[in-house]
């Protein structure tokens, strides 16, 4: 089924030509109140150029999004007033059966972002969606809510996803992704890079350096939704979005940068504020108090994803391995830690998704498990998780990680340096859609050639551009690694299978399908 989703507009009428005559609300910004103009707002055409989204699907409804920008990296190009948004949710794509329908207030302090969390649908069911301004309409977007809480689906489908560097090349594993049919995207961190323009890039960020300011931040998302692609896939499916470091800043911690000796044009702490507001602007998300993005969803009897949050309550990086090993250093804080723990051992699912950003697997060689920015550096928190998932207290937990720009399928283990330790865990690392570029694939495997020895635990290991593809049943995850050919064209969107994985219920641990290829 092919969706109605027009290209990006790249040509936009200036401040006083023509566009749509649209009703200005006089209330100031925040108010409840709704008093119209006696004179309409002028708002320049093509306001729909990010296209649209939805996410964090319920069995009885799902986030939508869009945000209007006629001008997306200059600002947005919207006048300082809010105006209304109609939105309309349909059984059929072209929107004979309306289900429901309402008026949404895009704001200016918003950055003109739309959220509207439709209630009152039925579950398990595909719906249409869009957005209209006067008379202009966004493009045509297709969701499915969750399963109804007490159903026993015979399958679940989503796909997993991360680390999308413009500069590094093109989205054409999105249009893949799109051809797939999941019931929801896990996207896994670092949907937009804050480093500015550099040297050799197949494309450019817009600016002149890195985003440090809201109007920085909001610039560089417009950016990265204008990509034609990954509009497209964001109209295909759901998503459910987790936040890492290229987010805000590399490698940051809590309320730290990765350098805080380093001097930079704002303080750290307004720069990570203006990149956590920026970023629940664009996102089809909802957000607890203080940006809280860790939550949970529910998809029947036969799996619940855990969507943790790995950046904003962490402990600072170790410097030592004997800091590696402090049991107070903490890579999700400790209430979000209990939340875990709880909502896993109170899950009544058959199957237990963690959507999470860095690998929880060991990495480096025993003595010296180096990559502090991972797990790795939070060893007896990590630890402590690994012996209660051993503990048989949750039902087939699978870890969905992203952040390495390479691909994973790993047993975990709660001391990975010892050969006795039980698997308790599968873990499918998911590899980049751009970032690091075109893989080199015989220089990875050599240079890691050492490491993947040292690490039995490491089922597979490669480092093709692409996503990962679950299909999950009550007996068994089937995940299928999909890489594209290139990123460096546009053009070409050649996509195969190059591993499939298995977890079978009851059985901790992941195999390599002797199909694979």
């Amino acid at each position: 089924m092919s969706l109605v989703f027009p290209l990006p507009r790249r040509r936009f009428l200036a401040a006083g030509a023509a566009g749509l005559l649209v009703p200005v609300l006089l209330a100031a910004d925040g108010d409840a109140a709704r008093v119209r103009s006696a004179r309409p707002v002028r708002v320049p055409a093509g306001a729909f150029t990010l296209g649209v989204a939805s996410g964090d699907p319920l069995p009885d409804g799902v986030v939508l999004w869009t945000r209007l920008a006629p001008r997306p990296t200059e600002g947005g190009g919207m006048p300082p007033e809010p105006v209304e948004v109609r939105w309309e949710v349909a059984t059929d794509e072209r929107f004979r059966h309306v289900e429901r329908h309402g008026v949404a207030v895009a704001r200016p302090s918003r950055a003109h972002a739309v959220h509207v969390d439709a209630r009152g649908l039925r579950p398990g069911r595909d719906y249409f969606y869009r957005f209209r301004l006067g008379a202009e309409t966004s493009p045509v977007g297709r969701t499915r809510t969750a399963p109804a809480p007490d159903a026993r689906p015979r399958r679940l489908r989503f796909a997993t996803a991360s680390c999308q560097n413009w500069q590094d090349g093109f989205y054409t594993a999105y249009r893949g992704m799109a051809e797939e049919d999941v019931d929801f995207v896990a996207f896994l961190g670092d949907y937009i890079y804050e480093v500015g323009p550099g040297a050799n890039r197949l494309r450019d960020h817009a600016g002149s350096g890195q985003t440090y300011t809201l109007t920085d931040y909001r610039n560089r998302h417009a950016q990265y939704r204008t990509d034609v692609d990954l509009a497209r896939m964001h109209a295909a499916a759901p998503w459910i979005v987790t936040i890492d470091d290229h987010d805000v800043d590399d490698n940051w911690t809590g309320d730290h940068p990765m350098d805080p000796d380093a001097r930079e044009p704002v303080p750290f702490a307004a720069r990570k504020a203006a990149a956590l507001r920026a970023f629940v602007e664009h996102m089809p998300v909802r957000v607890g108090p203080g940006f809280r993005l860790y939550r949970r969803l529910r998809f029947g009897r036969l799996a619940t994803l855990h969507a943790v949050d790995t950046r904003q309550y962490r402990s600072r990086h170790p410097r030592t391995q004997r800091e590696a090993n402090d049991p107070g250093r903490t890579m999700t804080g400790p209430e979000q830690e209990r939340w875990l723990v709880r909502g896993l051992a109170g899950s009544s699912s058959g199957w237990n998704l963690v959507a999470n950003q860095v690998m929880i697997a060991a990495a480096g060689f025993p003595g010296r498990r180096l990559g502090f920015d991972g797990w790795n550096g939070y060893r007896a928190q990590r630890h402590r998780l690994l012996e209660f998932l051993g503990t048989g207290a949750v039902s087939n937990p699978v870890v969905l990680s992203g952040d390495q720009h390479a691909t994973l399928a790993c047993d975990l283990r709660p001391d990975f340096d010892s050969a006795g330790s039980p698997v308790v865990a599968a873990e499918l690392v998911g590899t980049s859609i751009t970032s690091g570029g075109d893989a080199d694939v015989a220089g990875f495997q050599h240079a890691h050639a050492a490491e993947r020895a040292a690490n039995p635990h490491w089922k597979f290991l490669d480092n093709r551009r692409g996503y990962l593809v679950g299909e999950l049943y009550p007996r068994r995850l089937d995940a299928r690694l999909r890489v594209v050919g290139t990123v460096r064209s546009p053009g070409d969107t050649t996509v195969t299978t190059a591993a499939r994985f298995v977890v079978e219920s009851g059985r901790p641990g992941v195999t390599l399908d002797a199909a694979a290829g």
